[in-house]
């Protein structure tokens, strides 16, 4: 049996290679990603994604897909479709996909088969009832007085119950444990109830539904799940994930094991698919795939790459205990990746006109830029009389240490010439409108007076052959207190300034034709992607992530 040689990866690891030290699982590594499909998946998830796959490969075992659809007032088809599609655009491949709805015989089976041994009851309590009947972390709960049926009632009750005879919240089945327990969920959980509603697989064939706590232990059982990992939440479950399997004699060393890891917490960011159902139906963002939204799907609409996100979860590890991770370091994992594999391109995203007033008129000329500093490659850029800079490049009363251009003042043009300041026009309001500025034509890169001292180099587009974009800048979803953390009602967070739109932003001309997704670093100012809502006609890029990297200063220092 395969031991992983470094032992010291993580605690899970750990964890399994005693058990395989012990002679457990001898037939192989079993791990699962087991989502509820009632939303989208966010970048909580994709920890959870890449641990459990990760765990599989270097213990050259399986990993199954499996969908815990077992509440089907929330569930839908669009959800099932979009979580393949993360996981498989995250890097991974699921050895076998299941759903929890295949084994719903089989866990009705299981169910009747606890009722027989005494360990379930049919309650009629309502769900209030039940939450009072409970008791507190300090106080036993209280027996229902259903609790001692017969098993033939209980059966009787349980077939009823399935054959639809009852009314939504009119009976539950529940595990017979222990209302003392000091652990809340061992006291008489609930294990079925009654919910008429349309299954998305199964359709109406089912009007009871087996609960999560249920569902999951038995679901992982029937697979030959060895190592079963979740979220810190459901440590407190773990006895009752233990218990049904006792109960219903699954042999110890070959049945599930579950584990418990620290679920990801992330800076200025939901980590919530109820929250983040909120804010797509409340209108607050534009979908689950607005490149605000933590989301899988935003983060790829963003332009985020699966490999930064691989290399992020990596980086931060698996921990028992619960912290919170600087949003910063994602950005920092993404900049990285896009540094190596990004073509850098020209775009003014505030265009301000300059006339260099002594190049030719009617002359173009095309000039050498490199695509990537390391990767090589080039393409030729159109130049002319009237280019366009980025309005911030220009100060009329410049501060100290200002090195880009101002009045009589140089700078040089990336890839081209060291241009000069000359006159300023300005509007009837008195708005700077245009700049007319003169070239050293011995300047261009390479050429005689190219070496001469120019402290400043801007980037700028050809007027005549620019292509108008819209580009869409981001910035965190959620505003935080100087410890990151974000209010309980979140939406009283939501940052008002997200997103900016600029309608008239002024891009090169070779990025006429390209494909949805693809990437670039536009000089000094960032990383773009191309949006989905990008046409031949009108181009669309969204904000990746901006170049200053905050986490490599923090690492620093």
């Amino acid at each position: 049996m395969l031991e992983k040689e470094n032992i010291g990866s993580n605690f899970v690891e750990n964890a399994i290679n005693e058990d395989l030290k012990n002679e457990k699982y001898t037939e192989g590594i079993h791990t699962r990603f087991p989502p509820e499909p009632n939303g989208y998946l966010h970048i909580g998830h994709a920890k959870s994604i890449c641990l459990n796959f990760g765990l599989a490969r270097n213990f050259a075992g399986k990993c199954n897909l499996r969908f815990d659809d077992t509440n089907p007032t929330k569930e839908d088809t669009e959800y099932v479709d979009s979580i393949q599609e993360d996981v498989k655009w995250l890097g991974f491949k699921w050895d076998e996909q299941h759903y929890a709805s295949d084994y719903f015989q089989r866990l009705y089976d299981f169910a009747v088969e606890l009722i027989k041994r005494g360990k379930a009851f049919v309650c009629d309590l309502s769900s209030d009832e039940i939450r009072e009947y409970r008791g507190t972390l300090t106080e036993p709960g209280k027996e229902s007085p259903y609790r001692n049926r017969t098993v033939e009632e209980n059966l009787d009750l349980f077939q009823r119950m399935k054959a639809g005879e009852f009314p939504d919240g009119s009976h539950v089945l529940r595990a017979k444990i222990d209302m003392a327990s000091p652990n809340i969920t061992m006291r008489d959980p609930v294990l079925y109830r009654i919910a008429h509603a349309e299954h998305h697989r199964t359709g109406n064939e089912w009007c009871i539904y087996p609960m999560y706590d249920f569902a999951h232990p038995l679901s992982d059982a029937i697979e030959g799940i060895t190592h079963s990992v979740c979220t810190l939440e459901f440590e407190e479950h773990r006895p009752l994930y233990d218990w049904l399997l006792d109960s219903l004699g699954f042999e110890v060393g070959k049945r599930p094991r579950q584990i418990e890891f620290a679920r990801l917490n992330l800076t200025n960011t939901v980590m919530s698919k109820r929250k983040l159902r909120q804010l797509v139906e409340g209108g607050y963002v534009s979908g689950w795939d607005d490149p605000r939204m933590p989301t899988i799907s935003g983060l790829r609409r963003r332009g985020y790459t699966p490999a930064a996100l691989r290399d992020f979860c990596e980086r931060i590890g698996v921990a028992k205990s619960n912290s919170l991770v600087d949003v910063a370091m994602l950005e920092h994992c993404v900049r990285e990746d896009l540094n190596e594999q990004a073509d850098r391109v020209m775009a003014v995203l505030e265009p301000l006109k300059v006339v260099i007033t002594n190049y030719p008129e009617g002359q173009t000329e095309y000039l050498e830029a490199e695509n990537h500093p390391t990767r090589g490659g080039h393409r030729f850029v159109p130049f002319s009389r009237e280019i366009y800079i980025e309005r911030e490049d220009f100060e009329e009363n410049p501060p100290k240490k200002f090195f880009r251009l101002k009045p009589d003042g140089e700078v040089r043009l990336k890839h081209a010439y060291i241009i000069k300041c000359e006159e300023v026009i300005k509007d009837a309001e008195g708005n700077i409108v245009e700049l007319h500025c003169t070239y050293d034509p011995e300047s261009k890169t390479g050429g005689a007076t190219a070496g001469r001292k120019v402290k400043g180099t801007l980037h700028w587009v050809d007027a005549k052959s620019a292509l108008q974009a819209e580009v869409r800048l981001y910035d965190y979803l959620l505003l935080t207190d100087e410890n990151g953390n974000t209010p309980d009602d979140f939406l009283s967070a939501l940052n008002p300034n997200s997103l900016r739109v600029i309608k008239d932003a002024m891009v090169e001309p070779s990025l006429k034709h390209i494909a949805e997704g693809t990437r670039y670093q536009f000089l000094r100012k960032g990383y773009f992607c191309v949006d989905k809502d990008t046409t031949p006609e009108h181009l669309v890029f969204n904000e990746v992530v901006g170049l200053r990297d905050t986490w490599a200063k923090v690492k620093k220092d």
